[in-house]
């Protein structure tokens, strides 16, 4: 079997709590919980999935010292899907961490409890209706981001968007099924999704992406660019759509409330943008993320909406969703809503060019209350509102071409230089671990470096190459990422890569994924072999890099990108 013990705490949970059908037995006296799950066959009987049993151990060491471990008795059997069966690296490096965290601290959580608006059972059920119909997707993705992120983490959202209108069409009593609009909607997977379960409605994004083509003609996606304005109201939708909208976020419960008084909204906040471009952080005692969360929900009530929290169950940091389906004001009131929004979004104009962190019309005492008072005395009455189709002159929608942020535009270079720079800092931190090396009988300790912060890391680089990073490659922790071979970065951690333990799982990698890695093995020099003192950790025959010019063979990748794009 596979054990994981507990080590240092380490942040980031990306996939939430493992959420499956199973069978749970507590055994109190030896400090255990063992985890069955449970799959239902096609007689609709359940039955016990061996591969993915896994137990959480409690152990006394001594005084107040206990242990945490986690155990997996078939862990070369183990299958993930992204969401109900996370990879099981999550097990060791995610959720060890976290469970010894959670047992020790007290401190409340800044966020509602997950799917706290809608019935968790149905959920379950939905999801994995969706998950086994749309499964087929990952094996199939052309885009260049992480199948099973984005296939899941849509399945997931379309699941909570189900249940959610369901229960909307029985407190209405509604039998035909909501509109709805996905601003922003990327790859598109939500709205064919949603298009196919019954729903009228369509996606609009700013760039195409190829996956569009797969999906046939009964998904409706338009290539189009969204400015906020007249011209870019949907008065016959019953819901706008959110999901990682980037620069539409903080707008779309504007567009929603100047639609209809019945149009309704379901945002995702993800990257953290105001009505005119990058938000601006303007309290010290919130993380960015709640303080964040706090704006669009802000802007929410503005527009006259009862705005709602909930926490989804998706493979993502940026879990919290913000939804508006009921107003607080009778239709009546929809010019003086209109004027007041037009204020609001001025003040905010104005507070960002000169700096300000005053109050404008709004002082926030309780958000999980939802209890948002007017300040009347700070809404200026003589405003100038803004004028013509477009909401505010200036506002900069994403660009049509995306802008590569890698490191393909950096000097090769001035990369090598960092990552050797890096290294080198990784290498000599003390103290030092030291793996043994047991190949082909050699028993010499290869040197894996210490593990330090992105902020430790970045604290050592000089400014100049800090700010080249940023404005090119998007950052430090980017160039670190793409230089796989060499680093690897986890919960924020940066480590000096081990291939030795490089067991890529066969079953769930696409085939096309498969071909690109058999092409490319050998076309590129061994960096470990180069540089590292104790020189590469593997032999050469198990190196998927060459150990010296002689090994190197010639990339056939491009020309096989080209014949798979055929």
């Amino acid at each position: 079997y596979l054990k994981f013990c507990c080590g240092d705490n380490q942040d980031g949970l990306h996939h939430g709590i493992i959420y499956h059908c199973s069978h749970i037995f507590s055994d109190v006296f030896n400090g255990t919980v063992t985890f069955l799950p449970l799959e239902e066959n096609s007689e609709g009987k359940y039955q016990i999935k061996k591969c993915n049993i896994y137990q959480i151990q409690l152990t006394h060491i001594k005084g107040e010292e206990w242990s945490v471990s986690i155990l997996v008795p078939f862990p070369e059997d183990w299958f993930s899907d992204g969401i109900a069966y996370p990879k099981l690296a999550w097990l060791g490096n995610e959720l060890l961490s976290k469970l010894a965290k959670w047992s020790v601290e007290q401190k409340p959580s800044e966020f509602k409890s997950t799917l706290s608006l809608i019935s968790v059972a149905k959920y379950s059920k939905v999801y994995q209706d969706l998950k086994d119909k749309y499964k087929e997707m990952v094996k199939v993705w052309p885009e260049v981001t992480d199948p099973e992120k984005f296939v899941y983490e849509d399945v997931a959202i379309a699941a909570y968007l189900l249940i959610l209108w369901e229960e909307e069409r029985k407190e209405k009593g509604l039998t035909k099924k909501q509109s709805f609009v996905d601003l922003g909607c990327g790859n598109g997977l939500l709205v064919h999704i949603l298009n196919n379960e019954g729903h009228s409605g369509r996606g609009i994004d700013v760039r195409r992406r190829k996956i569009w083509d797969m999906y046939g003609p009964e998904t409706h996606l338009e290539e189009s660019t969204i400015l906020p304005g007249d011209s870019h109201l949907f008065p016959d939708t019953d819901w706008l759509i959110g999901n990682h909208s980037d620069e539409l976020t903080p707008w779309i419960p504007v567009i929603a409330a100047r639609s209809s008084y019945s149009c309704c909204y379901f945002v995702l906040p993800c990257c953290f943008f105001d009505f005119h471009g990058k938000y601006i952080r303007r309290q010290s005692k919130k993380t960015q993320y709640r303080e964040y969360l706090d704006f669009v929900a802000q802007v929410g009530f503005v527009c006259g909406f009862h705005v709602e929290e909930d926490c989804l169950r998706i493979p993502s940091t940026k879990r919290v969703s913000l939804i508006g389906k009921k107003r607080t004001y009778p239709p009546t009131e929809c010019a003086l809503i209109d004027k007041q929004i037009t204020q609001y979004i001025n003040n905010r104009q104005t507070c960002a060019v000169v700096a300000c962190d005053r109050r404008v019309g709004f002082n926030h005492k309780d958000h999980s209350d939802g209890v948002w008072e007017q300040a009347g005395s700070e809404l200026r009455e003589n405003e100038t509102e803004i004028a013509g189709t477009t909401w505010m002159p200036g506002f900069q929608p994403r660009e049509k071409v995306e802008q590569i942020r890698n490191c393909a535009s950096l000097p090769r270079d001035f990369v090598d230089d960092v990552v050797l720079n890096v290294a080198n800092l990784l290498l000599n931190a003390t103290p030092q671990k030291s793996c043994s090396n047991t190949h082909a009988g050699n028993t010499n300790t290869w040197n894996q470096g210490e593990s330090l912060s992105l902020k430790e890391v970045a604290e050592h680089l000089n400014k100049e190459t800090l700010k080249r990073l940023k404005s090119e490659c998007g950052g430090l922790q980017t160039l670190l990422k793409n230089n796989h071979q060499v680093f690897e970065v986890l919960n924020g951690r940066v480590h000096i890569r081990d291939w030795r333990k490089e067991k890529p799982s066969r079953k769930t990698k696409p085939e096309v994924k498969r071909h690109l890695s058999a092409e490319a093995f050998k076309t590129r020099l061994c960096w470990f072999f180069i540089h590292h003192p104790d020189g590469c950790s593997l032999p050469s025959e198990s190196c998927p890099y060459a150990h010296g010019t002689e090994e190197l063979r010639q990339s056939q990748i491009i020309k096989k990108k080209k014949h798979i794009q055929q």
